[in-house]
């Protein structure tokens, strides 16, 4: 059972969620916050697995909850919940250290496979929102620190590197390229290290904002 605590100021948001997600049988929604610092409180006190957090909030917003969490004793792996307007938000709580983002208006399928997918150790990047990210890069008015310039990726490693920033795991690109899953790790891999950077999404953002992809 993967323990989620949702953290919104939205009623409403909250409410749906809870309840789409007391459908499915290996999801548990342990705990609600309506602001950051109730939030941050609640991750303390219950621990959970995965964490949904809103960014748009009084008291404490999502970045500062973010930002937070870098520094604390627990700090588990937390999805994005967001509109499509947030794109400089989003981007600046991916920098922050969010594994993912998401869709408010999800499926029930999308939101099960998105907790499983952070509950693994992986990130989710939603192909849906990517070029409005990427827009987004290029127009931030006041960006958060710029990424150093990477170390040259080979075309391969490229390719790969596009197909993360798709969203598609390990697995997939294996497919979509004809490689083996043992290989695409070894390139994901490389495009880590080369980049500088400790998992994918921070590899995918510093791709769009140093033009590679």
């Amino acid at each position: 059972m993967i323990r989620v605590c949702l953290i919104d100021d939205q009623t409403l948001v909250r409410q749906g969620i809870k309840s789409l997600l007391g459908l499915a049988d290996s999801i548990d929604v342990i705990g609600e916050a309506a602001d950051g610092q109730a939030g941050l409180e609640l991750i303390a006190q219950k621990q959970p697995d995965v964490v949904l957090l809103d960014l748009r909030m009084p008291v404490l917003d999502g970045l500062g909850v973010l930002k937070a969490l870098q520094t604390a004793s627990y700090s588990p792996p937390t999805l994005i919940l967001t509109t499509f307007d947030d794109d400089n938000l989003v981007l600046e709580g991916l920098k922050a250290g969010a594994k993912g983002y998401l869709l408010k208006d999800v499926s029930l399928e999308q939101l099960v496979n998105a907790i499983q997918t952070l509950h693994e150790g992986k990130t989710l990047i939603q192909p849906a929102i990517t070029e409005r990210l990427l827009r987004g890069l290029r127009t931030l008015d006041n960006p958060v620190t710029a990424f150093e310039t990477p170390e040259p990726l080979t075309e391969r490693e490229t390719e790969i590197l596009r197909l993360m920033a798709g969203g598609y795991s390990n697995k997939e690109i294996a497919s979509a390229l004809d490689l083996t899953e043992g290989t695409v790790k070894n390139h994901v891999s490389n495009v880590l290290s080369k980049m500088g950077v400790r998992d994918r999404t921070r590899a995918v953002l510093k791709g769009l904002e140093s033009g590679i992809i």
